[in-house]
């Protein structure tokens, strides 16, 4: 299948006070974020994101391959957004493994939600991916996500 990151970028729009769902994968689907320590480094970069108030973290969980993002964007773009997560995460992560090789995929996948879905129900589903992949058998037991309602 060839890439097509380029497609994904056609027509987004990044529109301030605007909740999105943002998706993105690890290079090659590895589960890169399987480890402790690996995913622990993504976990600290979201949180990091909070200090520029550009961008409002809602929920997200990171799985072995790949994050779902909730987020209200208040200034900036998506791509920006997404860009820097990803660039820091991977730079934090080829520093503890003394590597230097890439860790996301190019592109994200990202959904506006619409006036009439419930933002808590999206995070909800965010939050259980690990539940339906079989990862864990209660959502406590999984370390990787977070909710602003909580």
């Amino acid at each position: 299948m060839r890439y097509q990151g380029r497609n994904l970028r056609k027509g987004r729009l990044s529109e301030p006070g605007r909740i999105y769902l943002l998706t993105t994968v690890t290079h090659e689907r590895t589960p890169v974020f399987a480890t402790w320590n690996a995913g622990c480094l993504v976990a600290w970069e979201i949180y990091a994101m909070r200090e520029g108030r550009s961008l409002e973290t809602l929920a997200w969980v990171l799985m072995p391959d790949h994050l779902h993002w909730l987020v209200q964007l208040h200034t900036g773009t998506l791509e920006e957004h997404v860009q820097r997560l990803k660039s820091r995460s991977a730079i934090a992560l080829n520093s503890m493994k003394s590597s230097s090789g890439r860790v996301w995929q190019k592109g994200f996948h990202d959904h506006a939600l619409r006036k009439e879905e419930d933002v808590r129900a999206v995070a909800r589903y965010v939050v259980a991916n690990p539940l339906r992949a079989g990862l864990v058998e209660k959502l406590g037991d999984y370390p990787f996500w977070d909710a602003i309602w909580l």
